[in-house]
């Protein structure tokens, strides 16, 4: 877990959930942008960043849900503004639904909503997600070197990647490395991914569409229309299911916004958080 402390005695609590493969990491540039509004804590999902594996290595979307539920309930600051990206908007979405009482505003950042039509940049996620494909998959990218590894997430993951700074990229090569010598680093990526696409794929994703239609705090959602990743086009889904909903959409960002384009997504925040008071 990474803490961003407020500034002000007035700052707000946030809990922020990173996406898959991510880790509390992701949120450094945003929560330091927002010092001055929230009081910032970004979790580790269970087998992630920091985070052990999880109890009989359970990685459902439900269980990474519980988790943030019972840190929400532990901490005692609730409610909260909640904020997640890629599949941690998927899980603070379930959240939202579930516990409306722990939730003062949504923000979602290129959510992994269900969408069944795969494009070309991410049509290698259903071949990782079959059983022992995965792994072997896992293992042969795991023979390459940290640094490339790196180099080919943010490829995927920025519009640009070379708007990345120096330090965040030593910064993500280090965390690699030290993933990379962990025994549950693969299991944690593969099993919360089937989890995920078995959700898209049961009844059409119903499960998830309902949840976001039982959501009662105002939401924002953040897409960049060079997301390879989250197709865009489900924002228009998802601005029609939850019921209180602000769209923003940034033509140059990828799948990351509040790494790549952290201004603009805090500015954002700030607004939709404005607009609640």
């Amino acid at each position: 877990m990474r803490r961003a402390a407020g500034l002000s005695d007035d700052a707000e609590p946030a809990v922020l959930v990173h996406g898959l493969g991510g880790s509390a990491t992701n949120w450094t540039d945003l929560m330091g942008l927002l010092q001055d509004r929230l009081d910032s804590a970004a979790l580790d999902l269970p087998g992630f960043g920091w985070s052990p594996p999880p109890p009989d290595d359970d990685y459902a979307l439900a269980t990474h849900a519980r988790v943030v539920v019972d840190f929400l309930e532990s901490d005692g600051r609730t409610p909260v503004h909640l904020i997640g990206n890629s599949l941690g908007g998927t899980v603070a979405t379930l959240v939202a639904a579930a516990r409306p009482d722990l939730v003062r505003t949504l923000t979602l950042v290129a959510p992994a909503l269900p969408v069944l039509k795969p494009r070309l940049s991410n049509v290698h996620l259903p071949a990782l997600a079959a059983p022992w494909v995965g792994q072997r998959l896992a293992r042969r990218l795991g023979r390459f070197p940290a640094e490339a590894r790196v180099r080919a997430t943010l490829a995927l993951c920025f519009a640009d990647p070379t708007r990345v700074p120096a330090q965040r990229f030593e910064e993500a090569v280090a965390e690699a490395e030290r993933r990379a010598r962990l025994t549950h680093e693969s299991d944690a990526m593969l099993a919360s991914l089937r989890s995920l696409l078995g959700a898209y794929l049961r009844h059409g994703g119903r499960w998830l569409w309902s949840a976001a239609a039982a959501v009662e705090a105002p939401t924002l959602l953040v897409y960049g229309l060079r997301d390879r990743l989250v197709d865009p086009r489900t924002s228009g889904r998802a601005s029609r299911s939850f019921a209180d909903v602000g769209v923003l959409m940034l033509p140059d960002s990828g799948h990351v916004a509040q790494m790549e384009h952290p201004h603009e997504v805090a500015a954002a925040v700030r607004r939709h958080l404005a607009r609640q008071r």
